[in-house]
């Protein structure tokens, strides 16, 4: 199985809005979602996005769709290539694959020996063993701190630096022994994934990137377009919720005179959608995953 969507039916649900409109799937992986949107198509367009070229070999035979190798945040420029502005709705399903979790050379997963990769595109040159065997201790701290909310960051930091002057970091085995010492009895592995989780969004640029994909796909979404985003993690989920409440990437809340949010998008639903018991049961991986919606708005304007 190469990916199985999260939150599939809701998130196709809230997006469709015009079965003739255009659409973007802004992590096309596997092709869950965008199959899911091409079934509920007409006569509408759907163009999907992903870095990682692996993705091409889930390409779909539709003459509706076209799959465009290349990073989210450079949605605008590929749609005002193809003439394609404004859409109807945007689909970002930020969950790194399945498929990209197993696959060998990638070095996402704790669980089997694997060179120290992390690169979602192999065209960047900058991998994950580069920023262990490169960067200061202070970086090295700010990064797990900041990226993977760990709470002794700074000593782990401290524990690399040593373990590098002995032998530099090449694989997923050599990380996991540095940094499995300072967890907490029983709690391993959720901090594995911590450390792993702040080094893989720091080799992708992955949040500097989500920025852009929300300033952007705002900027290309028609009135009363919807953005659909589904996150599985705070770092994430505090960007998009704050920027679809507040129209920028502080979450900033400007008033006009009459004390109204002046914000190109307003939340559709301020309820957090999360899978239920029965997804969760079927995918463990979605268990993790929260589901924002928020549409454009005509004049810029949304209650308090």
């Amino acid at each position: 199985m190469y990916h199985i969507p999260v939150l599939l039916q809701e998130s196709v649900d809230n997006l469709i809005t015009d079965p003739d409109g255009i659409y973007i799937d802004a992590t096309f992986g596997g092709g869950g979602h965008s199959r899911e949107i091409l079934k509920r198509l007409k006569n509408g367009k759907l163009f999907s996005f992903d870095q990682d070229e692996d993705s091409n070999r889930n390409v779909i035979d539709d003459e509706r769709c076209m799959l465009i190798n290349a990073n989210f945040k450079y949605i605008k420029n590929f749609m005002r290539y193809f003439d394609a502005i404004p859409v109807s709705g945007i689909l970002a399903d930020l969950g790194i694959s399945s498929y990209q979790i197993d696959a060998k050379g990638k070095g996402f997963s704790i669980r089997h020996e694997d060179a120290l990769d992390l690169r979602m595109d192999k065209r960047k040159s900058k991998k994950g063993n580069d920023v262990l065997n490169e960067y200061s201790e202070y970086e090295l701290a700010r990064i797990f701190k900041n990226y993977g909310e760990i709470k002794n960051s700074g000593r782990l930091a401290s524990e690399i630096c040593q373990a590098r002057k002995e032998k530099t970091f090449q694989t997923t085995s050599q990380l996991v022994d540095a940094a499995k010492k300072l967890a907490r009895r029983g709690r391993e592995n959720k901090y594995l994934a911590q450390v792993f989780q702040a080094l893989r969004i720091e080799v992708n640029d992955e949040l500097d990137n989500l920025k852009e994909l929300l300033i952007k796909g705002t900027e290309i979404l028609q009135n009363r377009g919807r953005f659909v985003v589904i996150a599985y993690h705070s770092l994430e989920d505090r960007l998009v919720k704050n920027f679809f409440r507040s129209g920028n990437i502080e979450g900033r809340l400007d008033k006009d005179f009459f004390g109204n949010v002046s914000s190109p998008l307003k939340p559709v639903d301020h309820k957090l959608i999360t899978p239920g018991e029965k997804e969760i049961r079927e995918n463990p991986r979605s268990r993790s995953a929260r589901m924002r919606i928020a549409e454009k708005t005509e004049h810029g304007h949304h209650g308090k």
